[in-house]
């Protein structure tokens, strides 16, 4: 199992609106930018799609203009996706419908791109559910696999070992090689930046800058 030693922060948020049509993007664009903070960009067009089916449903089967709040949190190592709605009696149903069918498959979509789902009935409303398999480790941890591992140990040592004066006898590799070496640690050090939530092409602008800032003045 890898350690993330820089862990992800993962804030439960929500955001309330009345529920029309034209909300339904607002909440896709809330799911995607958090997402991408979260580090879980890989799962944003599953949640985009499950928070969408949810607030349609509200919207067909409670009103237009319903008060309704998406709250995303982690459970665990899953993504939690929640739609509260004051309406306790209109509860969600898994229909069985045909490909043709143009209303009723919201829940059906849901079923099938989420691990599981459900409803619960609280005294001033009812909250609709889902959740999503993330691949994490720990709801703090971080997607990306060995590369990123790599650059979080890379990480650790930068600047905790200082460099030898002479290299040892033995040591040395071709320019080529140690050119090809560093573009291998660049690339981990991006994937390090996307599997936590940051910018992959600000980070470069901002070396760049700090590169040829230091190149100048050196």
């Amino acid at each position: 199992m890898d350690v993330c030693r820089y862990g992800v922060s993962r804030q439960a948020w929500e955001i309330l609106f009345l529920a029309e049509a034209e909300k339904v993007a607002e909440v896709r664009r809330g799911i995607r930018s958090h997402l991408r903070l979260w580090g879980l960009s890989e799962r944003a067009d599953v949640a985009q799609l499950c928070a969408s089916e949810l607030v349609t449903n509200v919207i067909r089967h409670v009103g237009v203009g319903t008060p309704t709040t998406l709250a995303v949190s982690m459970s665990g190592t899953f993504l939690r996706i929640e739609v509260h709605d004051p309406d306790t009696r209109a509860l969600p149903t898994l229909l069985q419908t045909d490909h043709h069918a143009e209303s009723g498959r919201g829940m059906a979509l849901v079923d099938a791109v989420t691990d599981r789902w459900g409803v619960h009935i609280r005294d001033d409303r009812k909250v609709t559910w889902c959740e999503l398999a993330t691949g994490l480790d720990t709801p703090e941890g971080h997607i990306g696999g060995a590369r990123v591992t790599r650059a979080e140990a890379l990480l650790a040592l930068y600047g905790a070992v200082d460099l030898p004066r002479e290299p040892a006898a033995g040591s040395l590799i071709s320019l080529a090689q140690a050119e090809e070496a560093a573009i291998d640690v660049i690339a981990d050090l991006l994937h390090w930046l996307r599997a936590h939530g940051r910018d992959p092409d600000e980070a470069l602008d901002r070396a760049q800058t700090h590169f040829e800032a230091e190149v100048v003045y050196a």
